[in-house]
């Protein structure tokens, strides 16, 4: 029986580590965002911003000519002015909105590195299969977690009666 745990326990742990590490290492790099985007990080001048965040999403909808499912609003500085960046559906695609005047403009596509780090942290390579792909390697993580915890003990407290039985032995 024990090996059996080995083996799946070691099965698991390669099968559970390659998205884990893709996940792990895509979100680092997101956190770096020059890394990524190259974009610099400046401070919002308050100061210069004339549109509400209400009002920057309605210009979003008026570019598409429909209601867009806005997921997320963002306001940051970008090449010196402030904008509002509307990000909708799965948030590969964005809107900027010119925080002062409230002109609309389409965000160019992401770069390569950009795209494929969105792909692998997001999953959304897998389409449809998304959240079930989600569900089970969290399932086979879990597993994996559990198999190591039972490993442990079966370790820690076999050993701790092998070293009662040879002290025994040895008297």
């Amino acid at each position: 029986m024990r090996r059996f745990v080995y083996q799946l326990h070691l099965w698991l742990g390669l099968l559970v580590s390659i998205p884990v590490l893709a996940w792990a290492l895509s979100g680092f790099l997101y956190a770096l965002p020059n890394t990524v985007e190259g974009n610099k990080i400046d401070t919002i001048d308050q100061s210069r911003v004339k549109v509400a965040p209400v009002d920057a999403i309605q210009k979003a909808h008026g570019l598409a000519g429909k209601t867009l499912p806005t997921t997320a609003l963002t306001l940051l500085m970008r090449d010196g002015k402030p904008y509002y960046q509307a990000v909708g559906g799965m948030g590969m695609d964005s809107i900027l909105v010119d925080a002062e005047t409230g002109e609309v403009l389409i965000t160019p596509p992401p770069s390569l590195a950009t795209r494929f780090f969105r792909q692998a942290h997001f999953y959304y390579f897998a389409g449809s299969w998304q959240v079930a792909l989600l569900i089970v390697f969290s399932l086979l993580a879990c597993l994996s977690a559990l198999t190591g915890i039972y490993l442990n003990c079966v370790y820690w407290f076999g050993r701790k009666k092998t070293k009662i039985q040879f002290s025994e032995s040895s008297n």
